[in-house]
């Protein structure tokens, strides 16, 4: 399977990054960099985030009050934001998770009727 690189102008996709970060910070607090590595790993390298496309996202979480920030060290002992969700964001990931199921299986549904 071919890498599949997310940027800002693909917006079609960025529901999608969207639920993506909410999903991974739901296991635990993760800076930025850590997110995109994360869903890379998760996804087998099928996808890339780009810092184009990650910050804006993290930055509409942020809007909706569905994630926070604090600083601390990151792995190699620099300074880094960590992003976590809030109660809000939590809710909105289950949400999600339940339009995404529905949304996958009629799309499932449309191209396996051919």
């Amino acid at each position: 399977m071919g890498e599949t690189s997310l940027t800002k102008s693909d917006d079609l996709l960025q529901g999608t990054l969207d639920l993506m970060i909410l999903k991974v910070l739901s296991l635990e607090p993760l800076h930025g960099w850590a997110i995109a590595q994360r869903i890379r790993q998760l996804s087998k390298d099928a996808l890339k985030v780009n810092q184009g496309a990650l910050y804006p996202a993290l930055h509409r979480l942020e809007h909706q009050a569905w994630r926070k920030a604090s600083w601390g060290p990151s792995e190699n002992n620099r300074r880094a934001k960590y992003y976590t969700l809030t109660k809000a964001g939590r809710d909105r990931l289950k949400s999600e998770e339940q339009t995404w199921e529905r949304l996958s299986v009629a799309v499932r549904d449309v191209l396996e009727a051919f």
